[in-house]
């Protein structure tokens, strides 16, 4: 089982993120976090497999939180998941530890081969348009 930790402000992408994820039986949600900080913490707590983190976090950016994960956790997969432009955003959070960039505009298309990609190999995965 594959377990997944959300991280979005806004409850309604949290809710939209577990109706795709809810497509595959071998995944789960282990937990859903509202900021950085929180991010931080149950990252620590919950030991998920994967973490889909936005950017636009209170308390603490997504990129500062993935920083900080990926020294805690660095066998933790991280798909940045976010309204920022790809072009100018991508490069920044591949930088700091993430393993794929998917848009919220691409969302139920990209996000599960996005996982999956991630899953599968130690490299980066981009996904934009």
């Amino acid at each position: 089982m594959v377990r997944i930790l959300i991280v979005d402000d806004h409850a309604v992408i949290r809710r939209s993120l577990r109706l795709l994820l809810a497509q595959r039986a071998d995944w789960e949600v282990c937990g859903e976090a509202i900021d950085g900080l929180d991010a931080i913490q149950q990252a620590g707590q919950l030991l998920p497999d994967v973490i889909l983190l936005d950017i636009s976090l209170p308390h603490l950016t997504g990129l500062e939180a993935a920083m900080q994960i990926r020294k805690n956790a660095p066998g933790v997969r991280i798909v940045i998941v976010s309204q920022h432009d790809p072009v100018q955003m991508e490069s920044r959070a591949l930088d700091v530890g993430a393993h794929a960039y998917v848009t919220k505009l691409n969302l139920s298309r990209d996000l599960l081969p996005a996982i999956d990609a991630v899953l599968r190999q130690k490299g980066s995965t981009h996904l934009q348009d």
